[in-house]
């Protein structure tokens, strides 16, 4: 495991943060982006979270002439089945197990930490979610698929088999397209997930109400925790 978490931009909602969403980036992006997006969320004011926006490290990409950019992963080919390096996904998962485990020390409970990303952010947080070993909040996927499905069955942890799992996604997604997140989804639903699932007419992006309803799910999923 990597023996330093990543740096990150680093938002808490109000003092004393109880609960922390870690969200990923997509490809080529740092956690500066996406880190703006937190007011679209709407969180309560009362609701204190760390959003923790961690940078991915720069690599060559292959699927872009092996340009080096920030990457979870690398991108071998446009085909959904040949598409990941599933050695830089399982690295990128072994990154955010070690911020995970940088949280659980600041005193949050694994049960109120969600995984979120974008893209190919969302990828890992898919990822790494339903593989922790301690239950976890939610996942919250945007524009993204399930790599590697087949290993659900087998690498899943008992802790997570049933963590609740937001997506949503582009009808008009030319990067990754529409029917893989759905493939996805009947996937993950298939291996018994609950999924909450949104589709827009739109490309590869978010829209505001996309945002305000995974808003809506970190606030369910966080009180669902305290409950338990």
């Amino acid at each position: 495991m990597t023996a330093t978490p990543l740096p990150a931009v680093v938002i808490d909602t109000a003092p004393s943060p109880d609960a922390s969403v870690i969200w990923l980036h997509g490809l080529g992006d740092t956690g500066h982006g996406w880190s703006q997006a937190v007011p679209e969320l709407a969180l309560p004011p009362t609701l204190a979270v760390r959003f923790l926006f961690p940078h991915a490290p720069s690599m060559p990409v292959t699927i872009n002439q092996g340009y080096v950019m920030p990457a979870w992963y690398d991108l071998r080919a446009a085909d959904v089945n040949a598409r990941a390096d599933l050695a830089g996904v399982r690295a990128s998962r072994e990154r955010i197990e070690t911020l995970i485990a940088a949280e659980r020390a600041r005193g949050v409970s694994a049960s109120r930490i969600v995984l979120a990303g974008f893209s190919q952010g969302g990828v890992i947080a898919l990822y790494a979610g339903v593989r922790h070993a301690e239950r976890l909040a939610g996942i919250v996927g945007l524009s993204t698929y399930v790599v590697d499905p087949a290993s659900l069955a087998t690498e899943a942890s008992a802790a997570n088999r049933d963590v609740p799992i937001f997506m949503a996604h582009g009808t008009e997604d030319p990067v990754i397209r529409f029917e893989w997140a759905e493939t996805s989804r009947r996937a993950l639903e298939a291996a018994g997930w609950t999924v909450e699932w949104h589709s827009y007419r739109m490309e590869h992006g978010a829209t505001q109400d996309e945002m305000r309803k995974a808003g809506a799910f970190i606030v369910r999923v966080l009180a669902a925790a305290s409950s338990r």
